[in-house]
């Protein structure tokens, strides 16, 4: 049986367990799976334990870049991202493009030429920035630690890094800050007046299932996509690492259709 678990800052109200072990489980192989919560400082002093002691390692908010010094080396996306969350014998990966790709895909969302502003520079950020690059989109970046957002923009280049955000027409709003989760629920990063003018909202948050920056947007009259889509995806092309298995973005939307179904609320 894999031991595997997630770890951040506070991942209570996860649904990482339930993906992992459905996706697992389809894949013929049982799977314990655990929540860990830690901060800054317990992160620092289990890091070492938890790699020697699991079969693999989910990594999610803030700990995506810290558990890079505890690994060998970086795999694809990882590298291009600088941020981890797939760990697998010390070895960091990144599935967080590939599943908020996939989800945008699964929403019949087209970002080539469009004006997509994400909110939130940090490891799921600069995964987000740079795929939405490769896609052709226009991407301006907002993050309260400017120079976060302007290390991105050093990095991947032709993103237009905000001072603040103003009302202006854009096709797409993401937000990747964690503001709507845990302490923050009930809040959103922007208002009304920003979200007016935008075509899409998505949020990589999925607990709650509306965010109040979404139900804001939805109240607009706004296309609306949360971080399930996501989560799962990244989760699905993860466990294919972990596995060594071939992943197909067929095989993982049947499987989130599945899921779904499985777990409707």
């Amino acid at each position: 049986m894999l031991k595997m678990a997630v770890v951040g800052k506070d991942v209570s109200k996860s649904d990482s367990a339930k993906m992992h072990t459905f996706d697992l489980k389809k894949m013929g192989v049982d799977c314990e799976y655990s929540l860990i919560s830690l901060t800054k400082e317990e992160f620092d002093a289990r890091a070492e334990s938890l790699l020697d002691e699991l079969d693999a390692l989910n990594v999610t908010i803030p700990y995506k870049l810290d558990i890079i010094p505890y690994l060998k080396k970086l795999e694809g996306d990882a590298q291009t991202f600088g941020a981890v969350n797939v760990v697998k014998d010390r070895i960091g990966y990144n599935t967080d493009g590939a599943g908020f790709m996939l989800m945008l895909q699964n929403n019949a969302i087209d970002v080539k030429g469009k004006n997509v502003l994400v909110l939130g520079a940090g490891g799921a950020g600069r995964s987000v920035v740079k795929k939405l690059l490769d896609e052709g989109a226009e991407v301006s970046l907002y993050d309260v630690k400017k120079e976060s957002a302007l290390k991105i923009s050093e990095e991947f280049g032709n993103v237009i890094v905000l001072d603040s955000v103003l009302p202006l027409p854009r096709f797409m709003i993401v937000n990747v800050t964690g503001v709507g989760m845990h302490k923050t629920e009930g809040i959103s990063p922007v208002g009304a007046d920003v979200l007016s003018l935008c075509d899409i909202a998505c949020d990589l948050i999925y607990y709650p299932r509306k965010s109040e920056f979404l139900r804001i947007a939805e109240s607009l009259g706004k296309k609306i996509v949360n971080g399930e889509g996501m989560l799962f995806y990244q989760a699905y092309y993860g466990d294919c690492i972990v596995l060594n298995r071939k992943a197909s973005a067929e095989e993982a939307k049947k499987f989130f259709e599945e899921y779904r179904r499985e777990y409707a609320e």
